[in-house]
Parts: C-alpha cells; sequence; structure tokens
C-alpha cells in the first residue's frame, strides 16, 4: 500500500511522541509518498521546536538526520492545483501541497493535522485513522 504522509507524521516518529506509535502501526509494510518540500517543511518545524526551547542546537540536527532515514519517495505536485486548494480552504500552501499529492497520486494521507484530514475527506481523499 502507498500512503502520502505528511511531516507532522514524520516529526511524530522522529520526536517520540505520543502518536508515534501509531504512525509506525499504521505505515508499517506501506510505501510513503510526500511531496518534495517534505525535508525543507521538517526542517523549519524543528527549528520552530527549538525556538519553544523543547530541542537542543544538536537535537536538531540529530532529528533531522533521522527523519531523512525513514524511507519515503518524494514526488513533485502541481503548485498551481495545490494553490487552488490553499485559498479554498483558507490554509497554508504546505498544507496543501500534501492534499494535492494525494489527489495526483490517488493516495490516502496519514496526518496528525485535524484540519488537514477534515479538508481531505472534503474533497474525497481517504484518511488514514
Amino acid at each position: 500500500m502507498k500512503i502520502v504522509a505528511d511531516a507532522s507524521a514524520f516529526l511524530a516518529v522522529v520526536l517520540d511522541e505520543a502518536d508515534r506509535e501509531w504512525i509506525i502501526d499504521k505505515t508499517l509494510g506501506s510505501q510513503i509518498i510526500s511531496p518534495e518540500i517534505l525535508p525543507y517543511e521538517i526542517g523549519n518545524a524543528l527549528i520552530a521546536v527549538r525556538k519553544k526551547g523543547r530541542l537542543s542546537d544538536r537535537e536538531v540536527v540529530k532529528a533531522y538526520d533521522i527523519s531523512q532515514r525513514i524511507i519515503a519517495r518524494l514526488v513533485p505536485v502541481r503548485i498551481h492545483d495545490a494553490l487552488k486548494i490553499a485559498v479554498r480552504f483558507n490554509i497554508y500552501a504546505y498544507d496543501a501541497y500534501y492534499l494535492q499529492c494525494c489527489v495526483e497520486n490517488n493516495l490516502p494521507l496519514i496526518s496528525l493535522d485535524g484540519r488537514m484530514c477534515e479538508i481531505a475527506k472534503e474533497i474525497a481523499i481517504e484518511v488514514i485513522e
């Protein structure tokens, strides 16, 4: 099975968050697909966590390195179409890229972002629950 995973799913695993085991269980044996922006978004999120005092400088780099060991196929998405989703639902373009990835590849989404999951369902994307 192929599944589109967003940065929140990767971060939960890498940062050993409460949903870590659930994410691993739901994706075990699946091929993970994500938009090409995934590593950039993970890097940005790790810096945000550091700014909140939850990670040291060294831990940011270590967490990023760990995230890169998770096998994922990074794919391009049609930004024009993703921006239409972003505008329609008033969400960040980064979130819309994952939704567009699902649409283009006819794949389900796994995310810890409740709003993104709601929108996915509204536009007929299967959400892993």
